[in-house]
């Protein structure tokens, strides 16, 4: 898959997802074979204000790439002055993706995210504003709609064509559906049929049949995976294999807690001990997710708060349980 002039290796790629997709995460995952990731979504206006905490989330390493930062914001100007003045000259970003698909009601009470698909003009403007600035492609990311009754994704879609953008990744439901109900095939088809740039499917890949079904179904040029990735970034390897015609390969206990040890001093390395020992607590809870005693494990490591006795804890997590799986 090509978007812009960037040649993707292949067509799978990391959803950005708020609080998950850090540069710790997504190392991880590209070693697991998925070829474009995308960052957490950042605040124009927080890059625009010069926001420190807005700037720890664009840290990115080169051998990420290549890699999307994804920007959310309904403020044309602004929209197009940080990518202009700040994302442009990042020689270590390869792309630039806008946000038009977040549900979060602290986001959508602002006019951003998903909230613009219930205006179209504006959304146009802000689309025509980052094209324009930007040296680098440009992706945008959208729902089928804000609601059942007001369905904009292919309005949006077009509109997107027509002032430049280099892709579109469709997450196949309303912002009133948040993360309920079933992923609308149908509507990413149509999506497809309705333009010529590369479009990416999204919601609903668990497992790697179910990434077949959605390029079978909706046509769609390539996959990104969100939610199915939590605490599972083995589902990048076993999609490849699949559509590779390869064996699926299924982490076993000893995989999982290695990986979860892996993560734990990836994260304190670049964030600090306290504070990655604190955000690998719920990574921990997604990797042992259904392993026998788990809420036991979850519950100890709520209140462990450094790096030595959690990785400790794990071992010993591994040593009590290898037998039973």
């Amino acid at each position: 898959m090509k978007i812009g002039n960037i040649e993707l290796k292949n067509n799978i790629v990391l959803a950005p997802m708020a609080g998950v997709t850090d540069l710790a995460y997504r190392l991880i995952c590209k070693d697991m074979g998925v070829d474009l990731v995308v960052s957490e979504m950042i605040s124009a206006k927080g890059i625009y204000y010069g926001d420190k905490k807005t700037n720890e989330l664009m840290a990115v390493d080169k051998s990420e790439r290549p890699i999307a930062i994804q920007i959310f914001g309904s403020d044309p100007e602004i929209m197009g002055s940080v990518v202009k003045n700040h994302l442009n000259h990042r020689e270590d970003i390869d792309i630039i993706d806008i946000n038009m698909g977040c549900p979060a009601p602290k986001i959508v009470k602002n006019g951003d995210g998903s909230a613009l698909m219930k205006n179209p003009e504006l959304a146009k403007r802000v689309l025509s504003s980052v094209v324009e600035a930007s040296d680098k492609p440009v992706t945008l990311k959208i729902r089928t709609g804000w609601s059942e009754n007001n369905k904009t994704g292919i309005e949006i879609a077009n509109i997107a064509e027509e002032v430049g953008i280099d892709a579109i990744t469709v997450h196949g439901r309303t912002r009133e559906m948040f993360y309920t109900g079933k992923a609308d095939y149908d509507y990413i088809k149509k999506v497809k049929e309705s333009v010529s740039i590369p479009v990416i499917g999204n919601g609903d890949i668990f497992e790697p049949e179910d990434a077949s079904y959605m390029m079978e179904y909706t046509g769609c040029d390539g996959i990104a995976i969100g939610r199915g990735a939590k605490g599972n970034p083995w589902i990048f390897k076993r999609i490849i294999n699949r559509l590779n015609g390869k064996a699926d390969i299924i982490p076993n206990i000893e995989d999982i807690v290695k990986l979860s040890i892996q993560h734990l001093n990836l994260i304190c390395s670049i964030k600090g001990e306290r504070i990655g020992v604190k955000e690998m607590r719920k990574h921990i809870a997604w990797y042992v997710k259904g392993l026998p005693e788990s809420n036991v494990l979850k519950d100890e490591i709520n209140r462990i708060d450094n790096l030595r006795e959690m990785e400790e804890r794990l071992w010993k997590y591994y040593l009590s349980n290898k037998e039973e799986i």
